[in-house]
């Protein structure tokens, strides 16, 4: 069966065995879903959890006057709103598609029954977690203490090392909204990356930006240097 195939790449639940991955096809839901279209508004009450099967998905906060602070961009095989689920609360952000996604939707009931009977997706959640939990805690820091052009050199080393060290890079997401992930303003995110390609960090073209000074970038990661 294709779905079960599907099922079986993400990594969330390998390790399941045929039968869980057949009884997880009989209660996930698929979905098709337009490009910027809203999945859940933060507040509404957590039904279930979804899995990006394709497309991708961005997860955000507003402030009170409407700024937007990205929390992630999941692509294929993440999952998100796990941890509304486990505790039977409402959905902590928003979430909408950033182009045409597919998505699996899995109630929350049925999922919880389904780790009741085996424990082993348990584990896997909890590892997903764990991940999730140490990438806000390098969001928090580097918010809170770092300068824009540091927290732009982290992001950027942050993607070489998800693409095993590549030196070139292709952004998935555009420029204002690396600036909103990143806590600025597309302007000021602008300036930074001419100062970047100025000073021989980087090589900028269009969503393309090539790593030039690797060392250079993490000193200015780590507060070693100021732009």
């Amino acid at each position: 069966m294709e779905i079960i195939r599907q099922i079986k790449e993400i990594g969330l639940f390998k390790g399941l065995s045929d039968a869980e991955l057949g009884e997880l096809a009989m209660i996930l839901v698929d979905q098709e879903i337009k490009r910027n279209q809203p999945i859940f508004s933060e507040g509404e009450k957590a039904t279930g959890l979804y899995i990006v099967v394709s497309g991708s998905v961005k997860i955000y906060k507003l402030s009170f006057d409407g700024k937007e602070q990205i929390l992630h961009i999941l692509g294929p095989g993440e999952p998100f709103a796990e941890v509304a689920v486990f505790a039977g609360t409402t959905y902590p952000a928003n979430a909408i598609t950033m182009e045409k996604s597919r998505l699996f939707f899995i109630p929350r009931q049925s999922f919880l029954e389904l780790i009741g009977r085996y424990p082993s997706l348990a584990t896997s959640m909890l590892a997903t977690l764990s991940l999730r939990l140490r990438q806000f805690a390098g969001m928090i820091e580097s918010l809170s203490l770092k300068e824009v052009p540091g927290r732009l050199a982290s992001h950027l080393l942050l993607l070489s090392d998800q693409n095993k060290g590549a030196t070139r890079i292709e952004l998935a997401i555009t420029k204002s909204q690396l600036a909103a992930y990143l806590g600025t303003i597309p302007e000021t995110l602008s300036r930074i990356l001419s100062k970047l390609v100025k000073a021989g960090y980087i090589e900028s073209e269009g969503a393309v930006i090539t790593i030039v000074d690797r060392q250079g970038l993490l000193e200015l990661a780590e507060g070693v240097v100021k732009l």
